[in-house]
């Protein structure tokens, strides 16, 4: 009779299961999905593959992958690092790529520059392309080269990378000792880096605040008359890492009226992630020093390692719940008004047990049921906050 009655009750928790995941998958493809982060144009471009071909398991995103994970919108990063020759060039090269695998598939994807094209997009069941310059140093300090990027397509600019630019300090070399300074000689931005803001302000042009130093944050906060937006980035209380917002920058958003995408990076989301890949790395010291001399980016050689030791890096990852952890902290601490998703996928080397690519955003609307919230609320998450951000930038 107990073993009856226990069968009976883990019958009914497997329907109950079955039923929350039909429930998510419906929810999850009738929302608007908006990821404001993807890295798969220097993948594609660096690899020799495009977008529009099936590319699993070599990249986490590809065409056919955005229509299973149910993704509408989806801003490609437009990115190189701080030691690249002619960045202007390079970000109208990879603009152009971008463009090519949207006409070369105008049946499933369209270029979007507004509010209103995402979602004529959605309406057609095509996936909305959207850039994002991913590093203030594109523009090689040259006002005219903003506008251009912006006439191109671009509808956000995130200010830095890692690296500095004359007129704004990264987060990077704001909390490194003798880090690069801006022009006048201190942290921030300059006078020309208010000006850049401004004009983007005009322009319709979101201020992306992922990857820029404090004080380079606040002094935008100062500078701006829109909302901005932090594309990429997570919780600093919960995973201490120079790229994640502390509560009174938060906050801050919130009141600005901006929003935070919450990125999918192991590192960013867990506090002993960065211990268990630097002893991954000191196993694999000869091999690192050697790549590092190819390119002094940390970052390339930590990519290459983990491809080619991908046993050793499947222990390293942490699970999913962090990832919804650190959106709990932000509706508590803000509201659920100013949070979304800006996966970074293509541009990370370690996500959370779960998330292997852009089709397992399912997973994540799941989640959010699972944690009590509401289908309006998760609506949000997905896409309205940004959508409400984005529209609100574009105001004249």
């Amino acid at each position: 009779m107990i073993v009856k009655k226990h069968l009976f009750l883990l019958l009914l928790l497997c329907q109950a299961t079955v039923l929350l995941a039909q429930k998510a998958t419906r929810l999850h493809f009738k929302s608007l999905l908006v990821d404001t982060h993807n890295d798969i144009p220097t993948t594609a471009i660096d690899g020799g593959m495009s977008f529009d071909q099936p590319l699993h398991p070599r990249t986490h995103s590809d065409l056919q992958r955005m229509f299973a994970g149910g993704v509408d919108a989806q801003f490609f990063s437009i990115w190189c690092d701080g030691f690249m020759k002619n960045p202007f060039a390079w970000a109208n090269r990879e603009i152009d790529t971008v463009k090519a695998w949207a006409q070369r598939n105008p049946g499933k994807m369209m270029m979007a520059l507004s509010v209103n094209d995402i979602r004529k997009a959605a309406r057609e069941h095509k996936l909305a392309a959207l850039l994002g310059v991913e590093g203030g140093h594109m523009i090689e300090n040259d006002m005219q080269n903003l506008i251009s990027l912006y006439e191109s397509g671009a509808r956000y600019m995130t200010l830095t990378w890692n690296n500095s630019t004359p007129w704004a300090t990264s987060a990077a070399d704001e909390t490194t000792p003798r880090g690069a300074l801006n022009s006048e000689g201190k942290k921030g931005l300059t006078a020309f880096g208010k000006q850049i803001v401004q004009k983007m302000n005009e322009l319709g042009m979101l201020v992306d605040l992922s990857h820029v130093g404090e004080q380079t944050f606040w002094d935008v906060m100062q500078a701006t008359t829109k909302p901005v937006l932090v594309s990429h980035s997570c919780v600093y209380t919960l995973c201490p890492h120079r790229r994640n917002l502390k509560d009174e920058q938060i906050k801050a958003v919130a009141k600005n009226g901006g929003v935070i995408q919450l990125n999918f990076y192991s590192g960013f989301l867990d506090p002993q992630f960065e211990a268990r890949s630097d002893a991954f790395m000191a196993r694999h010291k000869t091999e690192a020093d050697s790549m590092l001399k190819i390119n002094p980016e940390p970052y390339f050689t930590q990519v290459y390692l983990f491809t080619k030791y991908p046993d050793e890096v499947k222990d390293l990852r942490p699970p999913l719940s962090l990832l919804l952890d650190h959106l709990d902290y932000i509706v508590k601490l803000a509201g659920v008004d100013y949070v979304g998703l800006g996966s970074d996928f293509d541009g990370v080397n370690s996500l959370p047990y779960g998330l292997d690519g852009v089709q397992d955003f399912p997973k994540i609307t799941e989640e959010l049921l699972k944690r009590g919230y509401s289908k309006k609320d998760i609506r949000k998450i997905l896409g309205e906050n940004f959508m409400r951000v984005f529209a609100a930038s574009q105001n004249k």
